[in-house]
């Protein structure tokens, strides 16, 4: 269920800065890029490493393991967030903080999980600068943060 609220910024920094710092972060192994397939070659193109499908009226993008030859790659990390916990506003809240740190923007996919308290995050950050992205949300990710 959505959670809708009136709070003021600060409220809405204070909740935000306990979610990230409940959240399980996990950051993922390796080098990720987007790879894009025609809709006809939907479900033979699709990769059984994609950690995200997605398509749009022209075709398939998968996110998937980088080879070198890969120009635009991405370090990704993830959240899992506690059931009932009120994250509304968490990306855009994250997203903007992590523009203002570091100059880049990042993308979000979302997913699904019951059985792990339901929404979930995969966050990439282009690799470039992932290490400092990464050591910036475990620091958030502590509950002294």
């Amino acid at each position: 269920m959505v959670d809708i609220s009136v709070e003021t910024a600060e409220q809405i920094e204070t909740r935000l800065r306990r979610v990230i710092a409940d959240a399980t972060l996990d950051i993922v192994d390796g080098r990720w890029c987007f790879r894009e397939f025609a809709l006809a070659e939907f479900p033979t193109a699709a990769s059984p490493e994609a950690l995200a499908l997605i398509r749009d009226e022209d075709g398939w993008s998968q996110l998937v393991p980088a080879h070198d030859a890969d120009r635009e790659t991405f370090g990704l990390f993830s959240f899992h967030f506690p059931e009932g916990q009120d994250n509304s506003g968490f990306v855009g809240w994250l997203a903007s903080h992590l523009k203002a740190r570091f100059g880049t923007g990042v993308f979000v996919v979302c997913g699904h999980n019951a059985a792990r308290g339901g929404v979930y995050d995969y966050w990439g950050a282009p690799s470039v600068l992932a290490d400092a992205v990464f050591e910036e949300v475990r620091r958030m990710n502590r509950p002294e943060a």
